[in-house]
């Protein structure tokens, strides 16, 4: 597989990388479909490409057997359930444990899989990468992923549970005859009951995290940030029983508080931080001080968060007194918007294609444009239509008003 391919895969949105990895990979490992598998994209865990018949029937119960199945290799050939049925599928495994399965167009074992492995280690790292730095992209993208699941996953609940309550309630009733009928026929539609509202703990759970065991994975990551800095941490956990939080804040809350304690690990007066999160009905506060007062330079730092505190609709708040003591606090709402907001139609869009926007909504024609970016002004006319058609408006006043909405002239200007 060529370098170049392999740059074009991993340099884009997120929601896309199966669709640019399939398309790399179609030359040498034809398939039909493929599947990437990763529980650390909370919004979006399976990344699909292919028949719409298969990949969107695919669950994640089914590939998470797959993985369990590869306890003695970390390359697979044969029989596997996806989608409900029996496919030949080809399946590798990265040391981190993200799965790539591909559902080849023709049975055969997959010879040499070393290739195939390394490149989707490289793609693996990437998309552990951007989880881990919780970009403004990857923060909207998974928002809008984890929204739209948690709303379609409700509804079909909703009206799945309607339906066999009614049917419990028949099948109750004493004047219907054939008891024994009735009551195999209840047991099945109980059954049934169970299973609907299983799917949705099970879908609530991947979706969310404990406050602990988010703060856990927390100080696991901070470690090693402090143990070369000489510097004392003071941990301070949440609550055990307080409200889960939802995958993507907890993503970019972990993300915006290592930036805050590499600020204060940057000046050399600092030799203890205090890390607190803690948790107030539907608000989760991380609270990061030092006792020295560490000069921060609270502009930059405020640059350096901007755009994920926006993405988040996080309060920051940072109080800097020389000598005596400074204190960061970012409180992060738990809530989604109360109205739907652009963040759907923004997680097609690409860094680039985010740039122009910026620029778009803070009025600036092409030539503007162009010469700010350094870029043709026939790029810029090339991207400004594909924004149009990505955010289905028909204008640049329209695409204007989305991006003033989503807080891209701050995102510019930071």
């Amino acid at each position: 597989m060529e370098l170049c391919a392999l740059r074009e895969v991993i340099d884009g949105p997120l929601a896309e990388i199966a669709h640019r990895f399939s398309r790399a990979l179609s030359g040498r490992w034809p398939h039909r479909a493929l599947v990437i598998f990763t529980r650390e994209c909370t919004g979006r865990p399976r990344k699909v490409a292919g028949a719409p018949e298969l990949v969107d029937r695919i669950t994640v119960e089914e590939l998470d057997a797959i993985k369990a199945g590869m306890t003695s290799s970390d390359a697979h050939a044969g029989p596997a359930v996806l989608g409900g049925a029996q496919h030949w599928i080809w399946a590798v495994r990265d040391p981190c444990g993200t799965l790539l399965v591909l559902v080849p167009r023709a049975r055969a074992e997959l010879h040499d899989p070393a290739p195939l492995a390394a490149a989707f280690g490289i793609v693996a790292t990437s998309i552990r990468q951007q989880v881990a730095q919780a970009s403004p992209d990857y923060l909207a993208e998974s928002r809008a992923a984890s929204t739209e699941r948690a709303r379609t996953v409700a509804e079909l609940t909703a009206s799945h549970e309607a339906e066999l309550t009614g049917i419990l309630a028949t099948l109750r009733s004493p004047t219907l005859d054939d008891p024994h009928a009735r009551a195999a026929a209840t047991d099945t539609a109980s059954a049934a009951l169970i299973a609907v509202r299983s799917r949705r703990a099970a879908d609530r759970e991947l979706a969310e995290e404990e406050p602990a065991t988010a703060y856990e994975r927390l100080r696991r990551e901070i470690g090693p940030l402090l143990r070369h800095q000489r510097i004392t941490a003071d941990y301070a956990a949440p609550a055990a029983d307080g409200r889960p939080i939802p995958g993507e804040v907890a993503s970019g809350a972990r993300a915006l508080t290592r930036s805050v304690v590499l600020a204060f690990a940057g000046h050399s007066g600092v030799d203890r931080l205090r890390i607190a999160w803690s948790c107030e009905n539907d608000v989760l506060i991380a609270d990061i001080r030092d006792r020295a007062g560490a000069a921060l330079d609270a502009p930059a730092l405020r640059r350096n968060l901007a755009g994920r505190v926006h993405t988040l609709r996080a309060n920051l708040d940072i109080e800097a007194v020389p000598g005596w003591a400074t204190r960061v606090s970012i409180r992060f709402p738990l809530d989604p918007p109360a109205t739907g907001g652009p963040e759907p139609q923004l997680a097609q869009v690409n860094r680039r294609e985010r740039e122009v926007l910026a620029l778009v909504a803070a009025g600036r024609r092409n030539k503007a444009i162009a010469a700010e970016l350094g870029i043709a002004e026939s790029t810029v006319k090339f991207h400004v239509a594909a924004l149009l058609k990505k955010l289905g408006v028909s204008s640049r006043g329209e695409a204007a008003a989305l991006g003033m909405r989503a807080g891209m002239i701050l995102d510019a200007a930071t």
